[in-house]
């Protein structure tokens, strides 16, 4: 049997972790596992020591390597991209700010080469659909309400490529714009939203599904008024977002969120712009600028967050060191669920016989030793 064959891992499997395991690839795909006697194969890779976990899933994520996704130049998308794809992010989708609805659509049409060559999953709109008084790095000049044509552009000029879109339901025309999503097949999001729990549930009744970064753009948990966040938690059928720098959440927060929400609810987001993988420095999101200092974007008016410089190996290993969590918990948050939500659990996601080949090597500190994807090792 030809292929190559990674071996004498830890590997954390769809059934459970395996100490000294062995994994063998095949055209792009895992064509078995297991522990015990090794297949023969054209290559051996030697993980004794470290970790063997399925590629990353980031949902949320806005630019990398200095280049943002915000952009009419596919070539620019393509840098933050693989910038993300070395350090384990195998899958992933393109996030839009807000911007006037032509300037959108001219963005995702761009970004559809990337989809149409699988280097993205599709592309997430985070707004313009948002509410000013929770407008955070987003212009409030810009947003809007979800109105149908506004909608339907941004819809058509994806073409299938718009697998997300965030928007606040207290704004007129959410509940209609959640059911248009829902219907055309893409996954509508709450967040950046001043809502009340009672302006938040019609939204959900109606088809969302996830809690864009839960707690951060949001009305504060109250104990009279649980807002959005109360909500959007404590309601089975929403997936929450956690940017998981440490930074955006306390570990605290982190933990308890995540440990409430459980395996089958929590997804890891990086939120990153194109400061991550690039350093410190001065960057731009949607027309507001933003000033990079220790790593943590802020807008250089009012100093508030701007998305963060986080990267998913990062975002795992705070999971994980910083939050206490188990690996198998934070890969379930990373790779497994956010593939599920994505529609693509009998694609990615996970360590398992058919599946895609996108696998990420830790060692025994959680840094990323090598990166595969479709079988082919990432550099």
């Amino acid at each position: 049997m030809a292929g190559r064959l990674i071996a004498g891992g830890t590997l954390v499997t769809a059934d459970g972790v395996v100490d000294d395991g062995w994994l063998l690839v095949e055209d792009g795909y895992i064509s078995a596992l297991g522990t015990g006697e090794r297949p023969r194969a054209d290559e051996t890779v030697d993980a004794t020591g470290q970790w063997v976990v399925p590629g990353f899933v980031d949902i949320h994520c806005h630019g990398g390597g200095g280049e943002p996704f915000m952009t009419t130049d596919p070539a620019r998308a393509r840098v933050a991209a693989h910038t993300h794809a070395l350090r384990g992010t195998t899958t992933m989708l393109a996030s839009l700010v807000s911007r006037p609805v032509p300037e959108l659509a001219d963005q995702i049409s761009a970004l559809r080469e990337l989809v149409d060559d699988g280097i993205l999953a599709g592309v997430h709109l985070e707004g313009p659909f948002l509410s000013a008084a929770r407008c955070g790095a987003h212009d409030p000049a810009i947003l809007r309400a979800p109105d149908r044509d506004s909608v339907e552009t941004l819809l058509r000029a994806g073409r299938g490529a718009v697998r997300m879109v965030t928007l606040a339901p207290e704004l007129e025309h959410s509940v209609d714009a959640v059911r248009r999503l829902v219907d055309g097949g893409s996954i509508a999001a709450i967040g950046h939203t001043d809502a009340t729990e009672a302006q938040v549930m019609p939204a959900v009744d109606a088809g969302a599904t996830v809690a864009t970064h839960l707690f951060n753009g949001m009305r504060p948990l109250h104990h009279r008024e649980p807002g959005p966040i109360g909500a959007l938690l404590g309601d089975e059928r929403i997936t929450v977002e956690l940017i998981c720098d440490l930074v955006h959440l306390s570990p605290t927060i982190v933990r308890l969120a995540a440990k409430h929400a459980g395996l089958g609810r929590t997804v890891l987001v990086t939120d990153a712009i194109a400061a991550a993988g690039a350093g410190d420095g001065a960057y731009d999101i949607g027309g507001l600028e933003v000033e990079v200092r220790d790593g943590v974007p802020t807008l250089a008016d009012g100093g508030a967050l701007a998305g963060s410089s986080l990267t998913m190996d990062t975002a795992f290993r705070n999971l994980v060191h910083g939050c206490g969590l188990s690996v198998s918990e934070a890969v379930a948050a990373t790779s497994t669920r956010p593939a599920a939500l994505l529609g693509l659990a009998e694609t990615t996601g996970k360590l398992a016989k058919g599946l895609a080949a996108d696998l990420v090597l830790l060692d025994s500190g959680l840094q990323v030793g090598a990166v595969m994807r479709r079988g082919a090792w990432v550099g």
